[in-house]
This record gives C-alpha cells, sequence and structure tokens, in this order.
C-alpha cells in the first residue's frame, strides 16, 4: 500500500491511504507483534482504532483504502487520544474537509435543539 499510495505519519499512527475503482471505502488496521505479543491486546488496540475512526467514516470519500498502523506508543492511550490522532492525519492528508470535529458538531447540534 504504502509503495504504490501515500502515507502520512504521526508518534502513534501511520496511516497510508490509495483510490481504488471499487467505488466504496475500505478501511484496514495493522497492529503488529512488535507491538504486543497477546493477540488478546492486538485486538483490542484494532478495536479502538475502529472506534476512534468511525466519526469520520461519512466524510471520507466513497473510492479510497485506507490502512492505519499502530506504533509502539500506542500500548496505554486511550480513545480519545486516538480519535484526535486520527481526526489531525485525516485532515494533514486532506481527506476530511477542513471543518469542525464530527464530535463538535454532534454537541453543536444537541445544544441547538435545546
Amino acid at each position: 500500500m504504502r509503495q504504490q499510495g501515500r502515507s502520512i505519519a504521526s508518534r502513534l499512527l501511520i496511516i497510508a491511504w490509495k483510490p481504488n475503482v471499487l467505488h466504496r471505502r475500505r478501511i484496514g488496521f495493522v497492529v503488529s507483534k512488535r507491538i504486543s505479543k497477546h493477540a488478546v491486546m492486538r485486538n483490542y488496540i484494532k478495536r479502538l482504532l475502529g472506534e476512534a475512526i468511525r466519526p469520520y467514516l461519512y466524510e471520507l470519500s466513497n473510492d479510497i483504502d485506507v490502512v492505519i498502523t499502530a506504533r509502539q506508543q500506542i500500548i496505554g492511550t486511550d480513545l480519545s487520544t486516538l480519535a484526535q490522532e486520527i481526526e489531525t492525519l485525516l485532515r494533514r492528508a486532506k481527506l476530511l474537509a477542513a471543518k469542525a470535529s464530527s464530535y463538535e458538531q454532534v454537541e453543536r447540534t444537541k445544544v441547538d435543539e435545546r
């Protein structure tokens, strides 16, 4: 993926992306054994990454493949930090529109309804 597409990295994550011709979005997560020898921990990190990217899915293009690779420093990171890191990387990669985060939009909507 990284040889054919583009990638961007931070302290916690590497995000690689490439257009596809399937007209549907595909997202994958990579957590290597270098991060943890225990499959339970690797799967937990993958679930956290999936939950962290969920609010930004509707802003991603439908014809793109994205691979999110975890780095060693991800151990012990919480969900809100991961969500912020993913949003930052997606914006730097220009894969998201430059507007308020999804969490902020939901909160604004709830405040406006009151």
